[in-house]
């Protein structure tokens, strides 16, 4: 990312913070985004190419020095696995990596110490996670999203804005949480998602059919008053979290 009124509009997308929640960077780079993260306040920056360390190191050298900025070194993935990437509360923002892009805004979703973040994924992946109800791109990751507070599609990212150029458009956007959730809740409704549009084309009493007792998948139907011709994207979040509790 090299586009400064691409950053800078990314700078300004992030909400004012509490006091005492940190900014968390995965993927520092070459420290374009980190640099200017820096005017917000202190950062803790993860990156996993160690052959751009030295660069990070040289090019941050003082704030390195006088803690402002914090450099983790590892691959994301593995120092992520407890339920929390971080003790106390934090907002992350990033350019994630594409092929990990999904399961990582999961990890934040589902992370309670995560206060929100804005990311740059790419835009197929940010649409699914900011959809509404009944629109196209509604999916399991829009009724995630949507359930720990507010996703919102920010602006897309021309190819152009990157050396070297990628062969798709990127998108940023926020998610900026307003619930609490248990953590052990979003991970069953997590579940029920994935069966619930497992095929997006069926109707989702079909789908849960193949997931639940259908016994039970009729009886919640009735009960909640839901239309057994719905398809999955037509089923509202608070409708799925119903769906929850009564299967």
């Amino acid at each position: 990312m090299c586009d400064e009124q691409i950053l800078e509009a990314i700078i300004k997308s992030i909400p004012k913070l509490n006091k005492g929640v940190e900014i968390i960077e995965i993927g520092a780079g070459l420290g374009d985004l980190t640099n200017k993260l820096l005017s917000l306040g202190n950062i803790t920056a993860y990156e996993v190419d160690r052959d751009l360390i030295p660069h990070l190191k040289e090019r941050f050298w003082e704030v390195l020095e006088n803690g402002k900025l914090k450099l983790e070194i590892g691959d994301i993935l593995e120092v992520w696995k407890e339920r929390s990437l971080r003790k106390n509360p934090y907002f992350l923002v990033s350019n994630l990596p594409y092929y990990i892009a999904t399961l990582l805004v999961l990890k934040a979703i589902k992370d309670p110490m995560c206060q929100g973040c804005v990311v740059m994924t790419q835009k197929e992946v940010a649409l699914k996670f900011c959809a509404v109800c009944k629109e196209v791109n509604f999916s399991a990751l829009s009724v995630l999203a949507g359930s720990v507070g507010e996703a919102k599609l920010l602006f897309c990212v021309p190819k152009e804005a990157f050396i070297p150029q990628p062969k798709i458009t990127s998108a940023v956007f926020l998610i900026q949480k307003t619930k609490d959730l248990e953590p052990d809740f979003l991970e069953h409704l997590e579940r029920l998602l994935k069966i619930s549009f497992a095929m997006p084309r069926k109707t989702l009493q079909n789908n849960l059919n193949k997931g639940f007792d259908k016994d039970k998948v009729e009886q919640a139907f009735k009960a909640l008053k839901i239309d057994s011709k719905r398809r999955p994207h037509e089923i509202d979040i608070s409708t799925y979290h119903r769906l929850l509790n009564f299967l």
